[in-house]
């Protein structure tokens, strides 16, 4: 039995179609051989590209005001290929200390294994990083605001410092999305995200985006991204898209919601420390307002007392808030960077960055503010009741 044929139709769909087929048919084999030398526009198979994911990069494309970026599997799926698409083996990568917990242990742990080696540096000073810098320095990885620690990175120093040394910098764009920032059209060589965050935005879709400024670099990523199978879901690809809709909206409420539930934070006896940057005390507060003049993000973190049974109580009586070691969600969610993001990394190494077992990372969403003051409010009452 064959296949049916696509009905033949003078309209077309409002809504991009999923399109999950892994492998698209071609006559004759010219056309086939057109497809792989550019002569051609067409799909052959899914791991190479397909509808979808090319619909997905090129509306993140838009708003990052790029072309040619690539929808991946997730989004330390485009972490890596930002490295490996720059860094050859021997090479070396200056890496904010501040990172998300699985990338510090990609550049930490897993690449030195293939000859990449990388030495931290203090983000929000780029003297730190010039200090690190050595004669076979390739690229310098940041996030423009710290996971979970919400710094503020020196970009203006740390892009000055690439320009000077013919370095690739690489900025991790997910927390403060291209709606406050857009690293490229600042001088950085790479742009990536989590989509699974806030630009989908509905924790329902497992993403990454990876774009490229130097065509060569931009070859690496889309070959590096076929023949390592970091294919993007073609369904996932279609819920980020719809997602991507509201993104703007979203992301303005949430941004608003944070500053007030910060604000809040900030006057209450039971958090040791606010941290938020668009906070007045914050320690990168005039840096924030200077780089991201429309705002300093949906994302906030607070320092409560006690231990890990505190934080336990804390967790359990701050419902309907739920744990999850995610962001970005249309719902406010709560994050213990001690037991998920940054487990792997000593207690030590821990407390040097300032997370202790009552660091909380809060993810702020659409819901009303006094209903997510009230859970913490109750989940304070209840580490409180353990602590006492």
């Amino acid at each position: 039995m064959r296949r049916p044929k696509a009905p033949a139709s003078a309209s077309r769909p409002l809504v991009s179609p999923l399109q999950p087929s892994v492998v698209y048919a071609t006559d004759p084999p010219d056309t086939l051989d057109g497809f792989y030398n550019g002569a051609e526009e067409g799909f052959t198979y899914s791991r190479e590209g397909h509808p979808n994911a090319r619909a997905l990069a090129g509306m993140i494309d838009a708003l990052e005001g790029t072309e040619g970026g690539i929808a991946g599997s997730s989004g330390m799926a485009a972490g890596s290929l930002a490295v490996m698409a720059s860094v050859s083996a021997g090479g070396h990568v200056l890496a904010s200390e501040h990172l998300y917990g699985r990338s510090l242990r990609l550049l930490t742990q897993d690449l030195p294994r293939f000859g990449i080696t990388t030495s931290l540096f203090d983000p929000t000073d780029a003297v730190s990083a010039r200090a690190a810098l050595r004669p076979e320095t390739k690229a310098i990885l940041v996030e423009v605001v710290s996971h979970p620690t919400l710094r503020v990175a020196d970009m203006e120093g740390l892009t000055a410092l690439a320009g000077e040394h013919g370095l690739t910098l690489i900025v991790d764009n997910t927390f403060t999305t291209p709606r406050l920032f857009t690293p490229l059209s600042r001088g950085a060589g790479s742009v990536l995200h989590s989509v699974t965050k806030l630009l989908a935005g509905h924790s329902d879709a497992m993403l990454g985006y990876v774009a490229a400024q130097d065509a060569a670099v931009a070859e690496h990523l889309e070959a590096l991204a076929v023949t390592l199978g970091m294919t993007a879901s073609p369904f996932d690809c279609w819920l980020a898209e719809r997602g991507l809709l509201t993104f703007p909206l979203r992301q303005e409420r949430c941004q608003n919601n944070a500053q007030s539930v910060a604000e809040a934070l900030a006057d209450w006896a039971g958090i040791k420390e606010a941290l938020y940057p668009g906070l007045p005390g914050h320690p990168d507060h005039n840096r924030t307002r200077a780089l991201l003049p429309l705002g300093a993000g949906t994302m906030l973190s607070f320092t409560s007392g006690g231990g890990r049974a505190a934080a336990n109580a804390f967790s359990d009586g701050a419902g309907p808030l739920p744990l999850a070691p995610t962001l970005g969600d249309v719902t406010t969610t709560l994050s213990h960077p001690a037991s998920s993001s940054h487990r792997a990394l000593s207690e030590a190494d821990r407390a040097a960055l300032g997370i202790s077992e009552g660091f909380f990372r809060l993810s702020v969403g659409v819901e009303p503010v006094d209903d997510i003051l009230a859970a913490l409010g109750r989940g304070l009452d209840a580490a409180r009741a353990v602590s006492a």
